[in-house]
């Protein structure tokens, strides 16, 4: 199997979990995996970008035009990204924004609405909101895993939701475990909606 996935967000979202998540599954399943993040700012809500390369890669970036896959948690976040994106990719990004510390400063009218049109004019794009498929569980929080149940669900990940969830149960606090699995399978049930 051979699959690029880009991962994106602000620092705080869980990016580099999920991240790991989808690099651990993909070895467990026997494939080889180069995985990178670049985090700058994140500890102060900067942009945080993991890249993970399933199958043969010769570096652990990936090339501008070659990500099957965007997992966006924030939609300026996804258009920054999007050049790596490749034509008959899929964008999977959350329509709630994480305003940066700019917008407090001069309220720019920032709410993302402006990004996700473009988006969807631009490429394959499911979108959701962090707030409502996280609300039966009392917190956006658990976005990052029900981020990848979404892509689980369109079976674009490449991975089973049976190998997502082992990974899930292995690299979660074991008190955390059972919500994150059913926020999975909440984001699981939108992605297979999406592809019927």
């Amino acid at each position: 199997m051979n699959k690029d996935i880009m991962i994106c967000g602000v620092g705080g979202q869980g990016t580099v979990l999920a991240s790991k998540i989808i690099a651990a599954a993909a070895m467990e399943a026997g494939n080889a995996v180069h995985s990178a993040e670049t985090i700058g700012m994140a500890q102060r809500g900067g942009p945080v970008t993991s890249h993970v390369r399933v199958g043969e890669a010769y570096a652990p970036l990936i090339p501008l035009g070659n990500a099957d896959v965007l997992l966006a948690f924030e939609p300026a976040e996804a258009v920054r990204n999007l050049p790596y994106l490749k034509k008959d990719g899929i964008v999977i990004v959350n329509s709630d924004p994480t305003k940066p510390v700019t917008e407090s400063l001069h309220d720019t009218g920032y709410d993302g609405t402006e990004m996700i049109a473009y988006l969807q004019k631009k490429c394959k794009c499911i979108v959701t909101s962090a707030e409502e498929i996280c609300a039966p569980f009392g917190s956006a929080r658990y976005f990052n895993i029900a981020i990848l149940g979404v892509a689980a669900g369109t079976g674009r990940l490449g991975l089973t939701t049976e190998e997502l969830l082992a990974e899930i149960e292995r690299r979660v606090p074991a008190k955390f475990v059972e919500t994150n699995k059913a926020a999975f399978l909440a984001g699981v049930k939108i992605g297979e909606e999406y592809e019927a």
